[in-house]
This record gives structure tokens, C-alpha cells and sequence, in this order.
């Protein structure tokens, strides 16, 4: 059994057998970010970053559900409407969950669950502009899918499923493709900026509001993307992206094979000890059971901050995989991506705004 395994299977077996306010009580207190990440911003980021988490019992299963990546008009190239997700992609995860419960409610859903629990392989074909899924069993094309064969389009694209029961990707897929639920990296980004704000006492969206261009009554969200963080705002502070430069709360960007900056993520912590960065993100480029908001880590040598994230020293743990099996993506891993010379390669970037707050929690 593995070590990890091992702990949690030890905790649960302590838990029942205290008394049921008592166990409210130690799990309130195992699951508190400060436990590990102490008082200062990487317990505020934490703190955001486990609000787009839920967990769920479905078909049976405990599953830990994730909000998904979901971008405006990101997969409508073959088609003459365009897709719109809720909240455009920049809703909070508060307004997010409300839609997600009550598509996991629903009928329609259940009808799904039931299909993949049939105990006979199928093919998930999704219609994401018509919102509705079909199933087919043909061995035929079972087998192209299985031998690298790719059938789907990206506004039909297929899931191969094992008739065995649902997976938590499984009920990503219906989320993103039939539920329009999901959050794209620049608005996950701003909701866990905006949190860090609430925490030090000032509202984000105000403090920026002139500088966004914000009409009143409209929402921050929705003009903080990606563009703004690669802008030469006064608010924007770039910053030398050698390790020991870099600070909790910076945003990470990440650009296309045209080299245009089209990804952002952020620093949660950074282990100069043992030479670790956490930083989060919000896409679909990813395992199957990690697409959405998600962690991944760089490692670097603690003798030798002065390297920059482009230094092909390091290494980045997070693969990039298609969103659904078989399609094509650029970039074999976020580190390759991040060194892309085109334009520049990545850059950091610092909110001047928050400077202050993040003193203020560190304190």
C-alpha cells in the first residue's frame, strides 16, 4: 500500500471512532490550509484555489469534482454560432457551483450516468453547440479510437468509456460540453486575485476600475484577461523571472505557437529549501482527470536561484495532453511552453495593487 494511501486510510479509520461533533471538528481543523501553508498569501491562494473543488457522490463513487476550463468561442471554428459558457468564462466559482449542482441534479444528467453504467464499451459522441450527447457501440470505431485514430471534431468531439461506471472525467466532459460550466485560465486567475484582495480589506475591481476601462455596474471579470496581465498598464509590474525574484501572487504567462501571450497562471508558493514551485492554472490541456483548475509544480536546484523559468534545467511536472483523447496540441509540457522564444518566451508579472495586501496577510 502506498504511504500516501496508507495515511489517509490510518486518518479515516481515527476519525469514526470519535464522536460525530468531534469528528466535525478534526476535519474542519485537517483541512485548514493553514495547517500547511501557514498565515501568509500562500494560505489566502490556497484558500481560493480550493473553492472550485467539490466533492460529489455520483453513480456510486466519491468523487472529487473540479470547475472546468471553459473559453468563449474556443472550439466554434468549424461552425457559424458561437459558444458561450456562463459567466463568459469569468464567473466566481460561488455562481459557478449553483449552475454545476443543479446540472448534476438533473434529469438529462442521470441519463448520462446511466449509459456509461451499462457495462458495454461505447463511444461518447458530444454536440456541443446543441448541447446533446449520443452513444455509440461500434466495434468498428471503438477500435480506430483505440489505435490513434481520431474521429472527432472540435465541436464534436468523442469519448471512448468503458460501460463500467462513470469517472470524474467522465462527468467533466458533460459539464464543459453539455452544462457550459467552466472558467477560463485568465478568470480563474482574477478570482483568486480578487480573493487575496477581500482578505486584505480592498475590492480588486474597484481599486482597478479606471485603469480597465470598466463601465459602472459592469463586472471586473469580465476585462481582466489575459491581455491585461501582458499590458503596460501601471498596474502591471514585470518581473525578472529568475527563482529568486519571484513571490507568491505572480502571474505567469505562457504564449501560443504564434507567439502571442494566450495563457495565464499563478504562483502559490515557492520552496526555496527544497526547491519546489506550486503554481495553479485553469485549462483543458491536461491528464484527463486534471483538466480544469488544477496544480502543477516546477523543480529547480536551491543552490542555484538565480536561473530563470526558461533555464531548461528545471523541470515541469505538468504534461500536456489534449483535451479529448486524440486531439492535436502544441507544446509537449507547460515548461516547453513557457521557453518559446517566439516573441520573447514567458514572462512574470506583479499587480501593483496588491503589493500592500499581500504585507498586510503576511504579517
Amino acid at each position: 500500500m502506498k504511504i500516501s494511501k496508507l495515511i489517509n486510510f490510518l486518518v479515516f479509520i481515527f476519525i469514526i471512532n470519535i464522536p460525530i461533533s468531534a469528528q466535525e471538528n478534526y476535519l474542519i481543523s485537517f483541512s485548514d490550509p493553514s495547517r500547511l501553508w501557514g498565515n501568509g498569501v500562500e494560505r489566502v491562494i490556497e484558500e481560493a484555489y480550493r473553492q472550485f473543488f467539490k466533492t460529489r457522490i455520483i453513480d456510486g463513487k466519491v468523487m472529487n469534482i473540479r470547475i472546468p476550463f471553459a473559453m468563449n468561442n474556443d472550439r466554434d471554428i468549424m461552425i457559424r454560432n458561437k459558444i458561450t459558457y456562463i459567466g463568459d468564462g469569468k464567473a466566481s466559482p460561488q455562481l459557478l457551483w449553483s449552475a454545476i449542482e443543479n446540472i448534476l441534479d438533473s434529469d438529462g444528467f442521470a441519463e448520462y450516468i446511466k449509459a456509461l453504467s451499462s457495462g458495454r464499451e461505447k463511444v461518447i459522441i458530444f454536440d456541443i453547440p446543441e448541447r446533446k450527447w449520443s452513444a455509440q457501440t461500434d466495434l468498428f470505431l471503438i477500435a480506430q479510437i483505440k489505435s490513434g485514430s481520431y474521429k472527432g471534431l472540435p465541436h464534436r468531439p468523442y469519448a471512448l468509456t468503458s460501460g463500467k461506471g462513470a469517472q470524474e472525467s467522465d462527468v467533466y466532459n458533460y459539464l464543459y460540453c453539455i452544462g457550459y460550466a467552466g472558467v477560463d485560465c485568465s478568470g480563474f486567475v482574477w478570482n483568486v486575485l480578487s480573493y487575496i484582495g477581500r482578505q486584505g480589506g480592498i475590492n480588486l475591481g474597484e481599486e482597478l476600475r479606471t485603469v480597465l476601462g470598466i463601465p459602472h455596474g459592469a463586472d471586473p471579470a469580465r476585462y481582466a484577461g489575459t491581455s491585461f496581465f501582458n499590458s503596460r498598464n501601471q498596474q502591471i509590474i514585470a518581473v525578472n523571472d529568475d527563482i529568486r525574484s519571484l513571490r507568491p501572487a505572480d502571474v505567469m504567462l505562457f504564449r501560443d505557437i504564434d507567439g502571442t501571450i494566450v495563457h495565464s497562471a499563478i504562483i502559490q508558493s515557492i520552496d526555496r529549501a527544497r526547491g519546489i514551485i506550486r503554481y495553479l492554472q485553469c485549462n483543458n490541456v491536461a491528464p484527463a482527470n486534471e483538466r480544469g483548475v488544477h496544480e502543477a509544480f516546477i523543480y529547480f536546484d536551491p543552490s542555484n536561484q538565480s536561473v530563470s523559468l526558461k533555464d531548461p534545467s528545471l523541470h515541469w511536472t505538468k504534461k500536456r495532453f489534449g483535451a479529448f483523447t486524440g486531439e492535436d496540441i502544441p507544446f509537449a509540457d507547460d515548461g516547453e511552453r513557457y521557453r518559446y522564444r517566439l516573441n520573447g518566451g514567458g514572462r512574470v508579472v506583479r499587480i501593483r495593487a496588491l503589493l500592500p495586501v499581500i504585507e498586510r496577510i503576511g504579517r
